[in-house]
């Protein structure tokens, strides 16, 4: 099923009565932010109050985010009782997320482990890296794996662990590999007009009633720079 938004279509991967899987369209904000464009939050809602015909407000517990120019697989809690047992899942590391990324530079190995120290200012919106025991700053963590590499860019499969505000762009960025289209944190080797190459390519997460584990996968468009490697279908083989 394929609910229509006002300018793009958010594929519906799963519903039940707890739970809302749907692939987010890129440059749609997860939640109303200051610029007041439509969100996938609210658009959301709106379908599930005209297809269900209900009275008043409608509850869907936003669990996890994704950043505006990032698309891919999110889960929503259609019940308060999801909505806590799924933001449990969050705490304890049970809700797994796999990223597609496609990045510039060069990485320390071919696959590995990042471990850093991310201080976000809220007032520019910005991460950075900081020395271990920076009043406020959280610990990141994730894992990578390059799967390929053609004409300068590199696919990467990204395992996060933690979920920190702009983690994977600024972690790979401070390894030396920003993600194609970073504008915040690609520096030179980004350039205006790019789009971010970060996708949410697989969610597996235990039903908040049923408890069975439950996984969901969504592909990249099939445009630049993930039709470098063909096929989208292909990028599926590095899971």
């Amino acid at each position: 099923m394929t609910l229509s938004g006002d300018k793009q279509d958010i594929p519906v991967l799963y519903e039940d009565n707890h739970v809302l899987v749907v692939v987010k369209p890129v440059n749609m904000p997860t939640q109303e932010d200051e610029s007041h464009d439509r969100d996938l939050l609210t658009t959301l809602k709106e379908n599930i109050k005209r297809r269900y015909h209900k009275p008043g407000n409608v509850f869907l517990g936003l669990v996890h985010r994704l950043d505006r120019p990032v698309g891919g697989v999110m889960v929503f809690a259609k019940t308060s009782k999801a909505a806590s047992r799924l933001s449990d899942a969050v705490r304890t590391r049970s809700l797994d997320k796999r990223y597609l990324a496609v990045a510039r530079g060069h990485l320390p190995a071919r696959e590995g482990r990042l471990t850093d120290t991310l201080l976000k200012n809220r007032q520019t919106n910005t991460v950075r890296v900081v020395p271990p025991g920076t009043p406020g700053a959280k610990e990141a963590v994730l894992d990578y794996q390059v799967l390929e590499s053609r004409q300068g860019l590199h696919l990467l499969l990204v395992h996060l662990h933690t979920g920190r505000s702009h983690q994977i762009r600024v972690q790979l960025a401070g390894a030396g590999a920003p993600l194609y289209g970073d504008q915040k944190y690609g520096g030179s080797l980004s350039r205006p007009g790019e789009q971010l190459a970060l996708w949410a390519f697989r969610l597996a997460f235990p039903h908040p009633v049923s408890k069975q584990i439950m996984g969901f996968r969504a592909l990249p468009p099939d445009t630049f720079p993930w039709n470098v490697w063909g096929c989208p279908s292909r990028l599926s083989e590095g899971e």
